[in-house]
């Protein structure tokens, strides 16, 4: 008999068009989630059926997009679909993602997209405002909800992080590199400053690389300052991460920052991410100049 390993928590991310709906599923797939955009609300049950029937470990955790082009009334049943899988063992909360009017008309005018619920006779303030009507009872159903609208894709994967992150035993760890010259991140609970250590940048021939590439990694490991900082900084934050985790703290951020934020921090990240791994199994690795 094949045994079934149904989805221990369900993730509905939903909310206006442009809030960002996409970002939010890309950063729980760094969560390990198994994502579906654009599934229509009507296929929400039988959808959980189907992945309740797989042997794989892989949909334990899974997280679905829906928006307001499903037809009919579907939307307005999403409530009671959930509660039907919470009674049958599955954890399912909704993420919803909004953002003011005139942040979402920017962003359909810099991307060209057209607005789903726009046509001929509709504006897309007016669809806005029919889709706002339209989401109104999810967003009130909803276990979280982020405003977006001063919110850029990078500062929204780490909201989501927060969120969804904290439901976990786990505790979370990002590491984050950056250019102090691009300004300090404002939701860092640790900062290390890599400017003391020697420059990749000014070795011409390792200019267009960064931390991650071997060349730049093997110059680095010629100093021992490297290694120090590096064992200094792990004894940190192996010693205060379990304080953290034993007060209940769901989720932590470490800034490594160095002068252009492509080289010295991106390298030290890396390093520290093996390191704190074996003990700590959420660690996630963001370098915000790389994606910049």
């Amino acid at each position: 008999m094949t045994m079934s390993v149904p989805p221990s928590q369900l993730v509905l991310v939903t909310g206006l068009s442009g809030g960002g709906k996409s970002t939010a599923l890309r950063a729980l797939e760094d969560l390990g989630y198994y994502c579906v955009d654009n599934l229509p609300a009507a296929l929400l049950p039988e959808f959980t059926k189907q992945i309740r029937k797989v042997d794989s470990e892989e949909y334990s955790q899974v997280a679905l997009g829906v928006d307001a082009r499903s037809p009919g009334r579907d939307l307005e049943k999403i409530p009671s679909w959930l509660e039907q899988l919470a009674a049958s063992d599955v954890r399912c909360q909704l993420l919803f993602l909004t953002a003011d009017t005139t942040a979402i008309i920017k962003r359909f005018s810099e991307t060209r997209r057209r607005h789903p619920l726009t046509d001929e006779q509709r504006s897309i303030p007016q669809a806005i405002e029919i889709e706002k009507a339209i989401l109104e009872g999810l967003q009130q159903r909803a276990d979280w909800v982020i405003d977006t609208s001063d919110t850029n894709i990078h500062q929204l994967r780490r909201q989501v992080w927060k969120c969804i992150g904290g439901n976990s035993e786990a505790m979370t760890i990002v590491l984050e590199s950056f250019a102090f010259k691009r300004g300090v991140p404002q939701d860092v609970d640790f900062i290390f400053d890599a400017r003391i250590l020697p420059n990749p940048h000014w070795v011409e021939n390792l200019r267009e690389y960064n931390g991650l590439d071997q060349p730049v990694r093997e110059w680095l490991e010629q100093d021992d300052a490297v290694e120090r900082m590096i064992n200094d900084v792990l004894g940190f934050l192996k010693t205060w991460l379990p304080e953290f985790q034993n007060s209940q703290r769901s989720y932590v951020t470490v800034g490594i920052g160095c002068t252009g934020g492509r080289h010295r921090s991106v390298y030290l990240v890396d390093r520290l991410a093996s390191g704190l791994g074996h003990r700590f199994g959420d660690v996630l690795i963001y370098h915000r100049e790389l994606q910049a």
